[in-house]
């Protein structure tokens, strides 16, 4: 009866663990604070606009989905993220992250794949926007 119970407890310890699906960037804190309202943010004022911050692994793209919601995105490739040029970027069509090292695509409004070879969407940062302040967190 014991060996039963160490299994129970074994089994559902390993079945409760689990992994980041993108865990092969690198895992950093962050934590920023965007005022809207500044000049210097001027570029995500109006919904489909986007701009790049610093943070996160390599990087983030912040896009405005609407007027009350945004994501932000790590711009650290998740196919072969070892690669020093895993690198997402907006392709000119401003809704699309390319990275030009491996050639997959990325939809900026949630972040998954358009394109492979990457398996994995964007690493995505939680956000909160109370109508002035935009905060960027994990």
């Amino acid at each position: 009866m014991k060996n039963w119970v160490y299994i129970i407890i074994i089994s559902l310890s390993f079945f409760s663990c689990s992994k980041d699906k993108n865990s092969n960037i690198p895992l950093v804190r962050v934590d920023i604070t965007i005022h809207t309202n500044d000049p210097a943010f001027n570029t995500i004022s109006v919904p489909g606009t986007w701009m790049y911050v610093n943070g996160g692994s390599r990087g983030l793209i912040i896009y405005r989905i609407s007027n009350e919601e945004f994501k932000a995105y790590d711009r650290h490739c998740t196919y072969d993220s070892n690669n020093s040029c895993a690198l997402v970027s907006v392709d000119a069509t401003n809704i699309t992250g390319l990275d030009d090292c491996c050639g997959s695509t990325f939809i900026l409004t949630d972040g998954g794949v358009t394109k492979g070879p990457a398996t994995l969407p964007l690493k995505q940062y939680n956000t909160s926007f109370d109508g002035a302040v935009l905060r960027i967190f994990n």
